[in-house]
């Protein structure tokens, strides 16, 4: 007997309702993206390893899912490998991998575009928005919320350095979320206060250390943060140093006074702050959104340099954020082209569609793609149903015609089935009069109309 056919841990099949559900997602976002002037583009689903490694930090390069040579991979491998491998000498994993992989999918949508700036960058008119909606894989362990293959929603500015593109962002995220109608908070930090902090703990050069396990507080509670620095190498006296950042409470307003007192022999730290007072300010008051400062967000510093975002659910219970992004100065440096300033975000696709269903928030009239169906009484029936269903068609109402004539229980389950909200049924003697009975599938109720009114009934 055949194995039972399965698919990888992490990955996902999606049925005819999810993929409605989802393309409401996109088509929300993308609308919005739109309303904002970004412009779309696509890059592969495959990059070229060195593209991608040492753009995530060690972590994130442990994640990236690397491809085999096309063809025979072994070919590729160098005669000094093969013979250490034959004599069952031990190789180096990376070096192994980089004689068999040249390529890699793509582990986020940000670098493969700083890559596709870098490489179109005479195509370009500058400061360059784009949107992004395509599918990343991660080498992650699979959980709740978390998955091996999933989307990305993004929008970046590149090419300016003003903090009315922080302050858009903040509002595009406001209005995604109220055309989702999901209660959200926005949380926002500088990575210049984050190492104004390292500064004034006494230790600037442990600034990643501190953070990393700064990120972290929500998650493993202050004691195991302190803890962890440790391990880092971080000191008593440092770690005393940032100890006020554990007692601050209240609103941006409130912390405001507190953190410029703090970090006041700080200069790096006093322009974030005054960088977070222009977009809290700016922003204004949002309609779906709350805006917070949130002196322990990190989300990753190897290539943010200013404002850094991060977006939770106030519904349902998904436990971390389900968009995220920031400003990053220099990330097309990697590639050789310096001082392209940008800033972009990023939304989950896959964690939203999970808050969206834990709370129900999905349209109830996405459940089908069909409003009308024609039911099918035999050939004769069927045929003059078509001209009706071209009709329909034409008009932009989507519908269909049931393929067999089977008893009209069957046909009926087939609506209810697919959430179809009108059957049409029209036999020997709806033909010899012109007419439709039309049947609503929610309340049961049927009434016949003239074939001319049939568009006025389901429309």
């Amino acid at each position: 007997m055949a194995n039972k056919p399965s698919i990888p841990k992490g990955t996902r099949d999606f049925s005819p309702t999810e993929m409605l559900r989802r393309q409401y997602i996109f088509d929300t976002i993308r609308s919005v993206f739109q309303k904002y002037g970004f412009l779309p583009i696509e890059t592969p689903a495959m990059e070229n390893l060195e593209t991608l490694t040492g753009k995530y930090g060690e972590e994130g390069d442990r994640l990236i899912f690397k491809i085999l040579n096309s063809g025979d991979a072994w070919s590729g491998v160098g005669e000094e490998v093969k013979k250490r491998l034959a004599n069952g000498e031990g190789v180096h994993p990376g070096r192994f991998a980089t004689e068999v992989s040249e390529k890699a999918l793509r582990y986020d949508l940000t670098v493969p575009f700083a890559r596709y700036v870098v490489q179109h960058q005479n195509e370009i008119s500058f400061p360059f928005k784009r949107y992004q909606i395509q599918p990343v894989w991660r080498a992650d362990r699979p959980q709740k919320g978390r998955y091996r293959e999933f989307y990305q929603c993004d929008a970046d500015m590149i090419g300016s350095t003003s903090l009315l593109n922080e302050v858009e962002l903040v509002q595009l995220f406001d209005d995604v979320f109220a055309a989702l109608g999901l209660q959200v908070v926005i949380k926002i930090n500088d990575r210049k206060v984050l190492s104004g902090i390292a500064e004034v703990s006494g230790q600037p050069e442990k600034v990643v250390d501190i953070v990393t396990a700064l990120d972290k507080l929500d998650k493993i509670g202050r004691e195991k943060v302190e803890e962890e620095m440790r391990t880092k190498g971080v000191s008593e006296e440092a770690i005393k140093g940032i100890a006020p950042l554990f007692e601050l409470k209240g609103s941006w307003k409130e912390q405001q006074p507190i953190l410029e007192k703090w970090l006041a022999n700080s200069a790096t730290a006093q322009q974030g702050l005054k960088d977070l007072s222009f977009t809290f300010e700016a922003a204004g008051t949002l309609k779906n959104a709350v805006l917070e400062f949130d002196p322990t967000l990190a989300r990753g510093l190897d290539y943010y340099t200013g404002a850094i975002f991060e977006v939770k659910a106030l519904e349902g219970s998904m436990p971390g954020s389900i968009c995220g992004g920031g400003r990053y100065d220099d990330l097309t440096g990697i590639f050789g082209l310096k001082n392209m300033s940008g800033v972009g975000i990023s939304f989950g696709a896959d964690r939203i569609y999970d808050v969206l269903l834990e709370t129900n928030k999905f349209p109830e009239q996405l459940g089908s793609s069909t409003r009308l169906l024609f039911a099918n009484f035999g050939e004769q029936e069927a045929l003059h149903c078509l001209k009706l269903l071209k009709t329909v068609r034409e008009a932009g109402v989507a519908a269909e015609l049931y393929p067999d004539a089977v008893k009209m229980a069957k046909q009926f389950k087939y609506a209810d089935d697919k959430g179809i909200p009108y059957v049409a049924i029209i036999g020997e003697q709806e033909m010899k009069q012109n007419i439709v009975t039309v049947k609503d599938m929610k309340t049961g109720e049927q009434k016949a109309v003239k074939e001319e009114e049939l568009l006025s009934v389901v429309g």
